[in-house]
């Protein structure tokens, strides 16, 4: 594998050229046959050793890369705010030297504030990768997405895409908008208004608010998690009125293509925004979205860490 990345962290996917996607997927690939070896491990990061830092709850995104840096054979530490020295007043800045300081080769870092990681790429000398910053993206999760729609279709030129639910508070929407469109996908938003940027402009999608017209002859559907710490009745009637109106059901998917892809992000808030997947399984690229974030984790690891 001779591709690396440009750039020494992964800060959003504007950061990657569609060339530069491309050699993470090639790179995935050869990852992937890891998880059904009796010794799912390479050497290609031992020495190394990579921290992940989250400010934010995170269940599949931490434990990826965890698994991701392991198969690497790089030494792993997590750290969450409750467990360091941040519930004692120190700052962010002094959390990520002191762990640059004590060896760190790598920092996966999680914030609730728009552009942290980017600031601390500018003042630390290891390599940052951002495992989502607010609102603003969440590149990793884009680039799994994007790596699950290729295994599962085989090519991105002219598919339709729908990405269903809270636009407004998502930082996966606006990194899948960003990589889906420069590889040539036709992405359609859809969701109540209230749910959806007020300027979409410089966007390149088209935005629908009716969930029966923005999933029509769609190849695939990404619903995305209604964030109900922030979606509350200033933003959606009830529930399960937005259930019914926005939840992706087996009626509903009778609309789009008839292979359709349906994905989502995770956690999944079950009966609001999928309802009844057991009856359209075969279609579901859920559970794929998680097998291959760890080839794809392992692909951005290494790319920007072996060798280096």
């Amino acid at each position: 594998m001779s591709d690396f990345l440009a750039s020494s962290h992964l800060l959003s996917v504007e950061d990657l050229s569609t060339e530069e996607m491309n050699g993470i997927f090639r790179t995935a690939d050869s990852f992937l046959d890891l998880s059904s070896r009796t010794v799912k491990k390479v050497p290609s990061l031992r020495g190394k050793t990579l921290v992940n830092l989250f400010y934010e709850p995170s269940t599949r995104t931490r434990t990826s890369f965890e698994i991701a840096a392991k198969r690497l054979s790089a030494d792993v530490i997590n750290i969450t705010t409750s467990q360091s020295s941040v519930v004692k007043g120190e700052s962010l800045l002094d959390t990520v030297r002191t762990i640059e300081a004590l060896g760190a080769d790598g920092v996966v870092i999680r914030h609730p504030s728009s552009g942290v990681p980017e600031w601390i790429s500018r003042r630390v000398g290891c390599h940052v990768i951002n495992a989502g910053d607010g609102l603003r993206e969440h590149p990793t999760q884009a680039l799994l997405d994007l790596y699950t729609i290729l295994k599962r279709k085989g090519h991105f030129e002219g598919l339709q895409v729908a990405i269903v639910g809270d636009i407004l508070h998502s930082r996966v929407a606006r990194s899948n908008i960003r990589a889906l469109t420069r590889m040539g996908v036709r992405v359609r938003l859809v969701g109540p208004p209230t749910l959806i940027p007020a300027d979409t402009r410089g966007w390149k999608v088209e935005v629908v608010h009716e969930l029966k017209d923005g999933v029509r002859g769609c190849d695939v559907v990404m619903a995305l998690r209604l964030q109900l710490e922030r979606a509350t009745a200033s933003y959606i009637p009830s529930l399960g009125e937005y259930a019914r109106l926005y939840g992706i059901s087996p009626a509903v998917l009778r609309l789009a293509k008839p292979d359709v892809l349906v994905l989502h992000p995770g956690p999944i808030n079950r009966g609001i925004e999928i309802q009844d997947e057991e009856s359209f399984l075969a279609r579901s690229g859920i559970l794929d979205q998680v097998h291959f974030g760890v080839g794809i984790r392992m692909a951005v690891l290494y790319l920007l860490m072996a060798g280096q």
